[in-house]
C-alpha cells in the first residue's frame, strides 16, 4: 500500500490570502472533482465527507494543539496553560468526564431558556440602528406555539385577515410606510449580539459584552498560524485578561451561586459508565471551560450569522419566505452552517500508523479535514449519517417538517436526493446527516446548541424587519485560515 507522500496529488494552499469568496469555492469545487486527497503546505487536505469523519473520530488522530504550541515556542505563561487545558487538546477518560459534566448545562432543553433574553437583546441592538423602526414579527401561527423570533399570537379573526400572498408576490409589492436604511451589517448587529448573548449566559454584566468580544477575538487567533507569526503577545496579553476576569467571577459564584452558566457548571455533576460520581469541576477546569466556552462562542457565532445574512441577501426570494414563515429560522440556520461553513478546515495529527482507503497515513502526518466540502456530501443512509447522542437537536426535526410543509411552493426545491447540494436553498428537505461545521465525534463542539439557538432567534428576528434585503457593496471576506467570516457586509432594506 502507498504511503500518502507518495501519491501524486492536486495541491490546495489554504495559507494563500486570496483563497476566499467565490474564488474558495471555485477552488474547491476543482478539487473535490479531482478526488478526496490533497496536498497542503503542512500536510494534507481530505475532502469528503466519510474522510472527514474517519479522521475527525479516529483515537489515532488528535488536535495538533500542543504541536502548535511547539512550533511558536509557546512554553510557558497564560497561552500555554490555556492550550494545554483546554478541551480541545484534552482526551481519553479526562475529556470523557468533562463532557459529562457540561453536557447537561448546555443541552437542547437546556439552551431553550436563552430564547427570550435573545429576542430582548436584539430588539435592543435594532433600535440602536440609525433610521429603523419596529415592526411585529410575521408568521406566528394564529393562536399557535411561539417561533424562534416571536411570541404566541392571539387567536386571528378570519373576516379582517388578508388572503395569504406567496413569497414572490411580497417581494415584489411596494413596502407601504418603510423607509430605505443601509448600514454595515457586521459592525450593527453581526458583532454586539453574540458577546451580548454570551455574556447573559455568564452572568456578567452587559457591560462587560465589549470586553468578552476583545477577548474572544484574539484568543481564537491562537489557531491561525498567520496570527501566531504576527501577533503572539497579543493573543498572551488577552489570555492572561481574561484569566484575571473568569478567576474573579468564578470565586464570586462559589460564594453566591446564581442561575448563570458558571453556577451551574460549578455545581454540576455527572456519573460514570458504571453509574459511580464523576469529580466535580475543579477552579481551573472551571475557568477553562468559560474560556472554551468564550473562544468558542463568540467569533465564530459572528462569523456564521453574517454569512448566512449574506446568502439569505443574495437569495431574496428566500428572504422573503422566511420573513413570512419566522418557524423556517432553524431550516436556514442548517443550510448557512452547510453551504458555508465558518470554520471549513479542521487540523488533525495522526499521533500512529494508520490506513485509510488502502493509503498509509504515517505517524505525525498532519490533516486538514474540510467541513466545506464534506457538508456537499450529504449521504442518504449508511456511514456519515450517524449523530453525536449529546448534540441533537429538536428544532431541526420541527425545520424538516416545515420544508415539507412549503415543498409544494417550490417544486424544483427537493428535486433529487437533497436538491443540489452545491446551491444554498433554505426550503430544499436535506438529507438528515448532520453538518460537519461543528466536528464530529467525541470532540463535537460543546456549544453547538447555544450557537444554533442564537442563529435561529437572529434570522427569525431580523426577517420580518428587514424587507427587500439586499447588498449595498460588496462583502469583504476574511482569510480561510482560523475563523472564515466577514470583516464587512453593507446591507440596504426597508424598514418601517
Amino acid at each position: 500500500m502507498p504511503r500518502v507522500q507518495e501519491l501524486q496529488l492536486p495541491t490546495l494552499d489554504y495559507t494563500d490570502p486570496t483563497l476566499r469568496g467565490a474564488r474558495f469555492h471555485e477552488r474547491m469545487r476543482e478539487l473535490r472533482a479531482a478526488g478526496w486527497l490533497a496536498a497542503g503546505p503542512y500536510g494534507y487536505a481530505v475532502l469528503d465527507r466519510e474522510g472527514v469523519e474517519f479522521f475527525l473520530r479516529t483515537r489515532s488522530a488528535v488536535f495538533p494543539g500542543m504541536t502548535i504550541a511547539e512550533i511558536f515556542d509557546v512554553r510557558e505563561g497564560p497561552l500555554y496553560e490555556e492550550m494545554r487545558r483546554n478541551i480541545l487538546h484534552i482526551n481519553g477518560a479526562d475529556h470523557t468526564r468533562l463532557r459529562r459534566l457540561v453536557n447537561p448545562s448546555l443541552s437542547p432543553r437546556a439552551v431553550e431558556r436563552y430564547r427570550p433574553v435573545m429576542r430582548e437583546l436584539l430588539a435592543g441592538i435594532w433600535k440602536g440602528i440609525e433610521g429603523v423602526g419596529d415592526v411585529p414579527p410575521r408568521g406566528s401561527a394564529p393562536g399557535g406555539p411561539a417561533t424562534p423570533g416571536g411570541e404566541a399570537s392571539a387567536p386571528a379573526n378570519p373576516a379582517t385577515q388578508p388572503p395569504a400572498a406567496t413569497a414572490a408576490a411580497l417581494a415584489e409589492a411596494p413596502a407601504a410606510g418603510m423607509g430605505t436604511v443601509t448600514c454595515e451589517f457586521v459592525g450593527a448587529l453581526a458583532k454586539p449580539y453574540p458577546s451580548q448573548a454570551i455574556a447573559h449566559v455568564m452572568g456578567v454584566p452587559l457591560e462587560d459584552a465589549a470586553k468578552l468580544h476583545h477577548w474572544s477575538n484574539w484568543i481564537q487567533r491562537q489557531f491561525d498560524a498567520i496570527s501566531m507569526t504576527e501577533q503572539k503577545p497579543a493573543i498572551e496579553q488577552a489570555v492572561a485578561e481574561f484569566y484575571e476576569y473568569a478567576w474573579e467571577l468564578v470565586r464570586a459564584r462559589r460564594e453566591q451561586p446564581g442561575d448563570d452558566l458558571i453556577s451551574l457548571l460549578i455545581a454540576a455533576t455527572g456519573a460514570d459508565e458504571d453509574g459511580r460520581e464523576v469529580q466535580r469541576l475543579s477552579d481551573v477546569e472551571c475557568v477553562n471551560l468559560i474560556l472554551n466556552l468564550l473562544i468558542g462562542g463568540v467569533d465564530t457565532t459572528q462569523s456564521q450569522l453574517a454569512h448566512a445574512v449574506r446568502l439569505l441577501a443574495e437569495h431574496p426570494d428566500q428572504w422573503e419566505l422566511l420573513a413570512q414563515r419566522p418557524e423556517l429560522a432553524p431550516q436556514a440556520v442548517e443550510e448557512a452552517l452547510r453551504y458555508e461553513p465558518i470554520t471549513p478546515f479542521t487540523a488533525r495529527i495522526v499521533t500512529e500508523e494508520l490506513t485509510f482507503r488502502d493509503v498509509v497515513f504515517p505517524a505525525g502526518t498532519i490533516v486538514m479535514v474540510c467541513a466545506f466540502t464534506g457538508n456537499r456530501d450529504l449521504p442518504g443512509t449508511g456511514a456519515g449519517a450517524g449523530s453525536d447522542a449529546d448534540t441533537g437537536s429538536a428544532d431541526g426535526e420541527r425545520a424538516a417538517a416545515a420544508g415539507e410543509a412549503i415543498a409544494s411552493e417550490r417544486p424544483d426545491a427537493t428535486a433529487g436526493a437533497g436538491g443540489d447540494l452545491d446551491r444554498f436553498d433554505i426550503a430544499v428537505e436535506r438529507d438528515r446527516a448532520r453538518v460537519l461545521t461543528f466536528g464530529a465525534g467525541v470532540h463535537f463542539c460543546v456549544g453547538a446548541n447555544l450557537a444554533r439557538v442564537e442563529l435561529q432567534e437572529a434570522l427569525a428576528f431580523l426577517a420580518p424587519r428587514m424587507r427587500g434585503l439586499e447588498l449595498a457593496g460588496e462583502p469583504v471576506f476574511d482569510g480561510i485560515t482560523g475563523i472564515y467570516g466577514l470583516s464587512e457586509l453593507p446591507l440596504r432594506f426597508a424598514a418601517a
